[in-house]
């Protein structure tokens, strides 16, 4: 029997590893122009019957078709035009199969772990990046778990060798893991008679001296020993004083661009404590997961608070709630005005259904713009990327998808053509070649 499993399992690594033939594309060498398709340029505007032209890389224009000579054309007539979808919160390349520990790489040992990095465990060759890529998806953040410091995550492009290439932004942000407020039972574990409400806000202390350590830390113009814990949160700092070397030569007031401090909290109360936290430190809040900040769209808005929402198509978290909360807090956080991402983060799509969520929320109110700039423009804005990418404007990065149809219907949507900074990827995948493997074999025409 033990035979039997150890077969089966080797198998299934065999399947699940194969190398397809799919290689990163090379540098754009020629002027493209996609001509007589509908644009939809990320910022609620859009332009019938027009054309993008793009070399070495970035956008040069972004107009109606016209004749144009001595470049590369691609006639999409009929099709759509997006900006590069943008993935705000996911794993991708840190997990590839779940039950499979050796591959697993998401998750550290302790509380703080700070210096914590996710792009040097970034997996390039991972599987199931490809099924991202062939809907439209050609930007992720790559965030890590673990403790309540989780580290810092990086923003990729999904076409490299290696990390290095794939590499967008580096250490954008770093990802605080707000404790639970209340006992959360669950079927394999015995209820706790300790307090979660003191438990958290111990934890949280923990974490808020760490912090005053590393301030102090930052005032010694030469520390005896570099503290890489502390070192790694250095850019979530503004004050002038962390920064006492600012001061040489008349640069007090030069400050570095800050860092993300991402706060992973669902309700009122976790979302609350998590920005006074950041407020506390002048620190940059970003909400993660956000299930309920619905509810508190003004005090959002008033501490300058953005929320990247996650998987939507889900059961809200509290039994009072409507059943289709989750498909409606887009709205509501469009109406107050305040800037939010979509996310996908299911364990069972990897990612992949990032776009259908959008369109999910064009259901309950969001026009098809304002839910295609939640997974582009609006991401790129939360993740510091939004000069780069994010819009198809003249300066910005040639990330472009060609859809024959509607992008955020399940139906209609099929992306034919996706370039990263200009090079044309591929967009196959692991699901494709299986799809033609059988085909192949039962003679299906």
């Amino acid at each position: 029997m033990k035979h039997i499993l150890t077969t089966i399992f080797s198998l299934f690594i065999l399947i699940a590893f194969s190398q397809e033939t799919v290689y990163p594309a090379k540098e754009q060498k020629e002027t493209i122009a996609l001509t007589n398709a509908t644009i939809h340029i990320g910022n609620g505007q859009v332009i019938e019957n027009g054309m993008i032209i793009f070399s070495k890389g970035k956008i040069v224009d972004v107009r109606p078709t016209a004749n144009i000579a001595d470049i590369k054309i691609i006639d999409c007539k009929g099709s759509h035009i997006y900006p590069g979808l943008i993935t705000s919160q996911t794993d991708l390349g840190l997990n590839e199969i779940s039950a499979v520990r050796a591959v697993l790489d998401k998750r550290e040992l302790g509380e703080i772990n700070a210096n914590v990095r996710s792009i040097v465990a970034y997996n390039t060759d991972s599987k199931i990046i490809g099924t991202l890529r062939s809907n439209g998806i050609l930007l992720a953040n790559i965030v890590p778990q673990g403790g309540i410091l989780s580290g810092s995550s990086s923003v990729v492009q999904l076409d490299a060798w290696n990390w290095e290439d794939a590499l967008y932004k580096a250490d954008a942000g770093i990802h605080f893991r707000m404790p639970n407020l209340v006992a959360r039972r669950m079927w394999f574990r015995q209820a706790t008679q300790t307090n979660p409400m003191q438990a958290a806000l111990d934890r949280i202390e923990k974490l808020r001296q760490f912090f005053y350590d590393a301030k102090a830390y930052y005032a010694i113009e030469k520390p005896e020993h570099t503290n890489i814990k502390f070192e790694a949160v250095r850019g979530l700092f503004t004050e002038i004083d962390a920064y006492p070397y600012l001061n040489w030569k008349g640069v007090k007031k030069q400050l570095r661009p800050q860092q993300n401090f991402y706060i992973h909290a669902e309700t009122v109360k976790e979302i609350q404590i998590g920005v006074a936290f950041a407020k506390e430190f002048q620190f940059k809040p970003v909400i993660v997961g956000g299930a309920d900040s619905w509810m508190i769209t003004n005090y959002l808005k008033d501490n300058d608070v953005a929320v990247i929402l996650n998987q939507m198509h889900s059961l809200p978290i509290t039994q009072d709630d409507d059943i289709d909360q989750p498909y409606k807090t887009p709205y509501l956080l469009q109406q107050a005005g305040v800037l939010f991402a979509i996310g996908d983060v299911d364990e069972n799509s990897r990612g992949r259904n990032l776009l259908f969520n959008a369109g999910t929320a064009v259901t309950y109110g969001l026009t098809k713009e304002q839910a295609l700039q939640a997974i582009t423009f609006s991401a790129a804005k939360i993740l510091g990327i939004d000069a780069q990418t994010g819009t198809l404007e003249k300066g910005k990065d040639a990330n472009i998808v060609v859809s024959t149809g509607d992008i955020l219907d399940m139906k209609s949507s099929n992306v034919i053509h996706a370039f990263i900074q200009g090079r044309e990827v591929s967009l196959d995948n692991k699901q494709k070649q299986l799809y033609e493997r059988y085909k192949y074999k039962y003679g299906i025409k």
